[in-house]
């Protein structure tokens, strides 16, 4: 499957309407993202149940800023529409397969008991109820890929 390019009008309907998703938010100028375009080129051939998608920073400057982007080439992986994954940097081809193992192996209602299990403790805390910040739900994931790999 080709890459896809997102927008800010696309982004968040791509990640909601397919299970998994990975995005390389990149910039013409940058040197390691020219570097990494074609593992992620070559990954997307391979694995066709994966959306692999682009977000060029220059363009998409508000869609970058929303997303947190302070450096790039910065990668994140989407399961069932729940960031699972974001690291700065360009990844090496067998990094990115393991990668996405990791990410199709995740179960993904796990990770959203996870997320609401966060969400339920901050409302406890006499917060309003409120969907689970980015971070938190990195962290959740993070906290499943860790137990699949015994850390």
């Amino acid at each position: 499957m080709a890459t896809v390019d997102l927008t800010v009008d696309s982004f968040g309907t791509t990640v909601a309407e397919n299970d998994t998703v990975l995005v390389d938010f990149w910039a013409a100028w940058c040197g390691p993202c020219r570097q990494f375009a074609p593992v992620f080129e070559e990954a997307s051939a391979k694995h066709e149940d994966v959306v692999f998608a682009k977000v060029d920073t220059e363009a998409e400057q508000q869609l970058a800023a929303m997303a947190g982007i302070t450096s790039i080439p910065t990668l994140m992986a989407f399961r069932g529409g729940v960031l699972v994954f974001s690291q700065a940097g360009a990844l090496p081809g067998s990094a990115l397969k393991d990668l996405l193992t990791q990410v199709k192996g995740l179960d993904i209602a796990e990770v959203r008991r996870l997320a609401q299990e966060q969400a339920d403790r901050e409302s406890a805390r006499g917060g309003q109820a409120e969907e689970p910040s980015v971070d938190e739900a990195v962290e959740s994931a993070a906290d499943q890929l860790n137990a699949l790999h015994g850390r």
